[in-house]
C-alpha cells in the first residue's frame, strides 16, 4: 500500500515536471525539429463525408448540441485587425464614439479588462482622446472564464481548421453582449484571419496598416533608447511591443524569424510587419493606409462607412477625433539608405521562401 502511494506521488512529480519542461522554448525547438517534415505527409482525410451524419439522430432520445450559429453568421459584425503602434486605436475610438456601437479595445490583451482587479487604470498617453480601454467590458465577469493568457503571444498562426474552441467562445460572448453593432480591434489576430473568416463567415474584416518605418520609430517610443547600430541581442530591454516573443512563436512558421540569423532587430519587424500585410491583403475585406486616414480623413472614412453600410450621418463625428502626427519620423532614426538595405534584404529571403512553397 505505501508503495502503490509512493509511486502515484512520484509519477504525479514526474508529469508536473514535464509539463513544465514540455512549456519552454527549448522543449518546443526539440519537437519541432523532430517532427519537421513528418507532419505533412499522409491521408488527406476530410469530414465532408461524415458532415451530412453529424446532425443524425439514429435514436430520437439522444441528446442534441446547442450551437451558437446564430452569432457566429451575424452579418453585423466588424473585426480591426492591425500590428502594435498602426492607427488601431485611433480607429477603435471612432467607432467608439459613434452611437450605436459597442467597440471592445484589444479583446485578447493580457490587462485582462473585464477584470477590474487586473487592469489597472494606465492608460497610454500617446493615445489621444482616450481616457480608459474597458468601459464596455464592465459586466462581463464571465470573460474570465474563457480567457487564456496564451492567446498572448502563442499560437500566432492559426489556420482555419485550427482547434480553439475557448476563443471562438469568447468572442461569442463579447458579440451577444455588445449593445448594439459591435466592433473588436485586435492586434493579435494578424496571422488568425483565416481562422476568423472560418469561424465568423459573416464579420467584415477591416485591415489597417502603417508605414513600416515609422511604426517601429512609434515601437520604441524613445528613439534613443535603442541605437541602430546595436544587435537583436541587445533589443530584449526595449522591446516593449512583443517583437521577439512574436518572433519566437512565428518562427516554427516562418523559420527566418529566428532571431539569431538577424542581426538587427527591424529585420524581424519588417519581416513581420510585411507578413501581416500579406495576410491583411488577403483575408480582411477592406485594407486602409494610416497614413492615407491622416492626410485624407473625410473621402477615407466616408468611403469606410459606406463599405460598411453605415450612416454617413457619423462621418464628422470621426473626423474630429482625427490628429495629425509627425509622419516621417524614421529619418531621425536612420537614413534611407540604411532601411532600404535591410528591407531589400529581407524582400529576397521573403520571395524565396514563398516560391519554394509555390513550386
Amino acid at each position: 500500500m505505501i508503495l502503490k502511494s509512493a509511486r502515484k506521488y512520484l509519477r504525479r512529480l514526474l508529469f508536473r515536471f514535464i509539463q513544465r519542461v514540455s512549456a519552454t522554448e527549448d522543449a518546443r525547438a526539440i519537437a519541432f525539429e523532430t517532427l519537421r517534415g513528418l507532419l505533412q505527409s499522409g491521408p488527406d482525410i476530410s469530414a465532408t463525408a461524415m458532415a451530412a451524419d453529424l446532425n443524425g439522430r439514429p435514436y430520437p432520445e439522444l441528446g442534441v448540441r446547442h450551437g451558437s450559429e446564430s452569432t457566429r453568421a451575424r452579418t453585423d459584425v466588424i473585426f480591426i485587425t492591425a500590428r502594435f503602434r498602426s492607427g488601431s486605436t485611433f480607429l477603435w475610438n471612432v467607432f467608439r464614439s459613434l452611437k450605436g456601437f459597442t467597440s471592445y479595445y484589444e479583446p485578447l490583451n493580457e490587462r485582462r479588462w473585464f477584470d477590474p482587479a487586473l487592469r489597472g487604470q494606465r492608460v497610454d498617453s500617446t493615445h489621444k482622446n482616450v481616457t480608459d480601454y474597458w468601459r464596455e467590458y464592465d459586466g462581463l465577469p464571465e470573460l474570465g472564464n474563457w480567457y487564456r493568457e496564451e492567446w498572448v503571444d502563442r499560437n500566432l498562426f492559426m489556420d482555419a481548421s485550427f482547434w480553439d474552441p475557448g476563443l471562438q467562445r469568447y468572442i461569442e460572448i463579447l458579440i451577444k453582449k455588445s449593445q448594439g453593432r459591435p466592433v473588436l480591434q485586435f492586434n493579435r489576430v494578424d496571422f488568425r484571419l483565416p481562422w476568423l473568416r472560418r469561424n465568423f463567415p459573416g464579420a467584415k474584416l477591416i485591415h489597417l496598416f502603417r508605414h513600416p518605418r515609422d511604426q517601429w520609430c512609434s515601437a520604441l517610443m524613445d528613439l534613443k533608447s535603442f541605437p541602430r547600430d546595436a544587435s537583436t541581442a541587445a533589443f530584449e530591454a526595449q522591446d516593449k511591443f512583443y517583437l521577439l516573443r512574436w518572433a519566437r512563436d512565428l518562427k516554427y512558421h516562418f523559420p527566418f524569424l529566428d532571431e539569431r540569423h538577424n542581426e538587427h532587430p527591424y529585420d524581424l519587424f519588417y519581416y513581420i510587419w510585411k507578413l501581416s500585410y500579406l495576410f491583411g491583403k488577403k483575408y480582411a475585406h477592406i485594407s486602409v493606409s494610416y497614413e492615407e486616414i491622416i492626410k485624407n480623413p473625410r473621402p477615407q472614412l466616408q468611403s469606410l462607412f459606406h463599405t460598411l453600410g453605415m450612416d454617413p450621418c457619423d462621418l464628422e463625428a470621426a473626423v474630429k477625433l482625427v490628429e495629425q502626427p509627425k509622419l516621417g519620423k524614421w529619418r531621425e532614426f536612420a537614413d534611407d539608405d540604411w532601411f532600404q538595405r535591410r528591407e531589400s534584404a529581407c524582400e529576397q529571403v521573403l520571395h524565396e521562401f514563398f516560391a519554394a512553397r509555390v513550386s
